[in-house]
């Protein structure tokens, strides 16, 4: 149903800098009476461009939120790759947190609380209050769709699962 990161303000100054050091490195870069300070003046803005843009870049790239109409997983991580997933058909509470600044942007941190230790928290997400219904439509549903399971165990029929090409 929906595919989220958190919402792209979080690069407004990474970008910034970017936009500071190649400026800077720019300007500075040959304007120096030795060849090594030119060469420091390259290595220096590089490192600034990989710390300060290319690393946050990647930790919001490697965050990804998945709703489906039976669960919600929750990806993160860039070298070690960490997946969590909720079904809908457990029940759980769903609310949303919001400090001044997301509510101008119209984003907030989602708290899925499954009754475990630590709720799963959805940082930062777009339209907030949107995913939060969505988060309770599809969570009665999923419990409406079991109540009316057949006695058997078979599901109702409009079960579509697909596992490894087979249903």
């Amino acid at each position: 149903m929906a595919r989220l990161r958190r919402h792209g303000r979080m690069l407004f100054w990474p970008t910034i800098l970017l936009l500071v050091v190649a400026g800077a490195a720019g300007y500075l870069g040959g304007r120096m009476p030795e060849e090594w300070q030119n060469i420091a003046v390259l290595v220096v803005a590089a490192l600034l461009v990989l710390i300060g843009f290319v690393v946050p870049l990647l930790a919001w790239l490697s965050r990804r939120y998945t709703i489906t109409t039976r669960r919600v997983i929750v990806r993160h991580g860039f070298f070690v790759r960490v997946r969590q997933e909720l079904m809908h058909s457990r029940g759980y509470d769903v609310s949303v947190r919001r400090s001044w600044l997301q509510s101008a942007f119209r984003t907030g941190d989602i708290l899925i609380n499954t009754g475990q230790e630590q709720p799963i928290v959805l940082r930062d997400v777009p339209n907030a209050s949107l995913v939060q219904r969505t988060l309770h439509e599809l969570m009665e549903a999923n419990q409406g769709a079991n109540a009316a399971r057949r006695p058997g165990g078979q599901p109702a029929g409009d079960d579509h699962t697909v596992a490894w090409g087979e249903r």
